[in-house]
């Protein structure tokens, strides 16, 4: 029997999103023991997908999601609501999954005009603007970061320095590229959306209901603080907490990324697209329709063991890096009044995974989505539901499926020593290029050694 231990978490600081909308549990925490056909583990976008694709499937399944604190309270309601499609990472893909490569981002594709059809049928109201996802520059460094998505046929359309400006409201990026089809949206919005329609398709929802203990066997026995569930099939939708399992921790790593939102300015022209600037440390914002200001920067911080500590929700320390940039590409941007943190599950090739466990195979998980997820966990929610039925198809037969072709992480502290180094080089590189100076030979070397780099 294999037995799987999950780390508690810390309280989690809300994100602007879940405290704009006062969001609050819909359901009661596990007090029985209870059986189910299917349970998933974590109620973010990629739980909340999968349980809606199987009831769809299969309507008699009995289905249940166990959520450690209230749907979309992790990485689903604490990111930047961009909205684009796998196209951005044709290039990625292909290298790892080949010609499939094309179908998986024409599914994106169809994933936001998923998201589309339920805001215009009043299912769900989640904000959705398709304003176009940009993709630009800001120094000579970040010059043609796309070229590998466009020579893969990403439909990526050029834009000069006056196109930008007029769309984003800032001088500082200067070249780049637009994906029309896409653009963002209010990320907890989206999630109790998605929870609301679960519930509403026969879903069993507790939320409040940490799992600490998984132990495997023919019916899997989920052991919380106020009960236990019994269930033929487990489903591990954990994002970086799944970091807990060992099978699988050594092709994760977790880093995470600050957010901050400024009190309401005047319209930059962004009028519901979104941005992420090129450079090392990745740097993207949208303008919500109150007309704040989101804006979000990865740290690439890394914790030992990949324990997520209280940093991994908020970490004020960290904030001047976050709010120079801020100031760099909107000098006249008003006072910050929220920021936060959230931890990113990251597979070296910075593309997901979907399988079984090795020592438990009807224990399914679906992991690394390297915050790009709005419109890739309905796609993973397809490949998971194909797992967990049993299915012949293309889904279940996706590149995406399985650890055997992804690169294996250094064990610790080799890992936790060999990143810390890895961030500061990075750290250098990216102010070097910023100012359109050449990092140093050391720096240049050490700062590509991060995975997938």
């Amino acid at each position: 029997m294999t037995v799987l231990h999950f780390r508690p978490l810390a309280a989690p600081h809300r994100s602007f999103w879940l405290q704009d909308i006062g969001a609050a549990p819909a359901s009661a925490p596990l007090a029985e023991d209870i059986a189910t056909d299917i349970a998933i583990i974590g109620g973010g976008y990629l739980g909340l997908w999968t349980a809606l694709r199987l009831k769809a499937a299969a309507p008699a399944l009995s289905v249940t999601i166990l959520e450690a604190d209230l749907c979309g309270s992790g990485a689903s309601g604490r990111n930047g609501g961009q909205v684009h499609s796998w196209w951005a990472e044709i290039d990625l893909l292909t290298r790892l999954v080949g010609p499939e490569a094309e179908s998986l981002a024409r599914a994106t594709c169809d994933a936001i005009e998923e998201l589309a059809a339920l805001q215009a049928s009043g299912r769900i109201e989640m904000d959705l603007r398709l304003g176009g996802w940009l993709w630009t520059a800001s120094s000579r460094a970040q010059e043609g970061a796309w070229d590998g998505a466009v020579r893969g046929g990403a439909p990526l359309v050029a834009l000069d320095a006056g196109q930008i400006l007029k769309r984003t409201g800032t001088p500082s990026s200067y070249l780049g590229v637009v994906e029309h089809r896409a653009g963002s949206l209010h990320p907890a919005k989206l999630a109790l959306g998605l929870r609301a329609l679960a519930l509403a398709k026969g879903v069993r929802l507790h939320e409040a209901t940490p799992v600490t203990r998984i132990e495997s066997g023919t019916h899997c026995r989920i052991v919380t603080p106020g009960g236990s569930v019994t269930a033929a099939k487990v489903v591990l939708a954990t994002n970086a907490w799944s970091a807990s399992v060992p099978e699988l921790h050594p092709y994760l790593y977790v880093v995470d990324s600050q957010i901050l939102a400024t009190e309401p300015m005047p319209d930059l022209g962004l009028h519901g697209a979104s941005v992420c600037d090129a450079q090392a440390h990745v740097l993207y914002w949208q303008q919500t329709p109150g007309g704040r200001l989101i804006f979000g920067r990865g740290s690439g911080r890394i914790s030992l063991g990949d324990r997520l500590g209280p940093g991994f929700n908020r970490n004020e320390r960290g904030l001047a890096p976050s709010l120079a940039e801020l100031k760099r590409l909107y000098p006249a941007a008003p006072r910050v009044t929220h920021d936060w943190t959230g931890p990113i599950d990251c597979m070296a090739e910075h593309l997901p995974v979907f399988g079984r466990l090795r020592s438990a195979p009807n224990i399914f998980y679906g992991l690394g989505f390297n915050g790009t997820g709005i419109a890739q966990t309905p796609v993973g929610a397809h490949i998971l539901t194909s797992l967990i039925l049993d299915r012949k198809d293309d889904w279940a037969r996706s590149g995406l499926v399985g650890l055997d072709r992804r690169r294996r992480l250094p064990p610790e502290p080799f890992r936790y020593l060999g990143a810390r180094l890895v961030r500061a080089a990075i750290s250098r590189r990216n102010a070097a290029e910023i100012a359109n100076r050449t990092p140093g030979a050391l720096v240049r070397f050490l700062s590509a050694l991060t995975p997938g780099g």
